[in-house]
């Protein structure tokens, strides 16, 4: 990341924001209504820094990651403006409070990688502070997407505000502490999306946005579903389609298409809203609500920002190591083609006994949805279920094999192999795994001793 001068930049975005062409069905409007936002920035300041620093340019932005190996920039901005504030049920409360927050970005740092799309992420704040559920490196950066955090609840902002008092200390999203319970953020979260699209690309560095999606996980996908519901018939589209992940998606039937995917942990019964020509869900099996990826991928960064990275006693080992995140990436991209016209797939879900329990084979693993080679070549019990203290229900199970068990399973090195193949290959031909995946799949298979005597 670039230091600038500690004195940031400033543009003022006029009135109406150029939007992406009208998707089917309706979409986004030739205009995108309402007042954008001020931006400054790129605000100065990079690693290693010092949060507590009294100079900007000698702190870091919150959970900054090493994105220049893969030919990434990482920048942040302060948004200010006035927002309307509505209630969870669409309410207007008021209008045109003044607030300021920031957004953190990551782009390619070539124009000709950029593939026109914007992963425009409401950062969760479950933990007590921003987190980036749904940046993963690999994925996000191989496509070419740009991806923009959005710092829109008070929970987060108050985080920051106490984490780097010179970095963030004028940031406010309760218009001077009248809404503490997150009645601006929708329209926060919806005026990022109009500095995204402003035509002179400021927060992207030049780059010129064709498609802008909504993307939150949990929490952030509840915040999302009463957007959509209640306060978007009200104001205006400023994104093409929504990607509501492991949390509850839309009621309403909208002209903006909505993809939900949903860990084996989220689903918890038989009842779900059909697939339509705007809507789709997808249930994948083994896969926790935060599983080993995630963890694994925010650990250092948590313990650098933090001091430590949590650590929980639950009561079975946690973890789920199916990754979710794959099929997440494959729903990014039919998302985008589904704004041209092209549905995606369907999927089957996750099966459930008579009883209203989930269905499970003799190994303990879960029955339908969409099964990974991680799942129908197994070599370990990998739920979306568990318990014990805090978050533990969220994070699923992971317990290994005993070599007898693996085995009876793959009794050669060559069967696992070709079992984990031919997983990867229906699922890329079913639209639920992406060839790039698949392709590191067979590379750790190759790898691992199973089958091996």
């Amino acid at each position: 990341m670039m230091i600038f001068s500690s004195r940031p930049f400033r543009f003022l975005l006029g009135g109406a924001v150029v939007a992406a062409a009208a998707v089917t069905g309706g979409g986004v409007a030739a205009e995108a209504p309402g007042t954008a936002p001020v931006v400054e920035g790129p605000i100065p300041g990079t690693l290693p820094g010092d949060p507590k620093a009294p100079d900007i340019a000698e702190t870091y932005p919150w959970m900054s990651t090493d994105v220049a190996s893969k030919g990434y920039v990482e920048q942040e901005f302060y948004l200010s403006g006035e927002a309307d504030a509505y209630s969870t049920t669409g309410e207007l409360i008021d209008s045109d409070v003044p607030y300021r927050t920031r957004v953190i970005v990551r782009r390619p740092a070539r124009p000709a990688k950029f593939n026109g799309t914007v992963l425009t992420e409401w950062q969760n704040v479950t933990a007590g502070y921003d987190l980036d559920a749904l940046w993963t490196p690999e994925q996000i950066t191989r496509a070419g997407y740009a991806w923009v955090g959005v710092s829109a609840q008070r929970v987060g902002v108050d985080h920051l505000r106490g984490w780097s008092p010179a970095r963030y200390g004028g940031l406010d999203v309760t218009g001077g502490g009248r809404f503490t319970t997150d009645q601006l953020s929708y329209e926060v979260f919806a005026q990022a999306a109009k500095a995204i699209r402003d035509s002179r690309g400021t927060v992207l560095g030049g780059l010129k946005a064709r498609k802008v999606l909504a993307i939150g996980a949990s929490q952030s996908a509840a915040r999302m579903t009463v957007y959509y519901d209640a306060v978007l018939p009200k104001t205006g589209a400023v994104f093409d389609a929504f990607a509501n992940i492991v949390g509850p998606a839309p009621a309403r039937k909208g002209a903006e298409p909505v993809f939900q995917v949903l860990s084996e942990t989220d689903v918890r019964t038989p009842a779900r809203r059909p697939d339509d020509d705007v809507f789709r869900r997808w249930e994948v099996a083994g896969t926790a609500h935060s599983g080993w990826h995630g963890q694994n991928y925010r650990a250092p960064i948590l313990e650098r920002d933090l001091g430590a990275a949590p650590a929980y006693e639950c009561a079975r080992p946690p973890f789920s190591r199916i990754p979710l995140h794959h099929v997440i990436a494959a729903s990014y991209d039919h998302l985008v083609r589904w704004t041209n016209g092209a549905r995606p797939p369907s999927a089957p879900p996750l099966e459930f006994n008579a009883d209203g329990t989930k269905a499970r084979d003799g190994l303990g693993l879960a029955r339908g949805g969409i099964r990974l080679s991680q799942m129908e070549a197994p070599i370990a019990l990998n739920t979306g279920d568990n318990s014990g203290e805090t978050f533990c229900v969220l994070f699923g199970t992971h317990i290994p094999f005993e070599k007898s068990r693996l085995d009876e399973l793959h009794p050669t090195h060559g069967r696992y192999v070709a079992a984990v193949v031919k997983a990867d290959k229906d699922n890329v031909r079913a639209g639920y795994l992406l060839p790039a995946d698949a392709r590191q799949n067979l590379r750790d298979a190759a790898a691992s001793d199973v089958g091996k005597r």
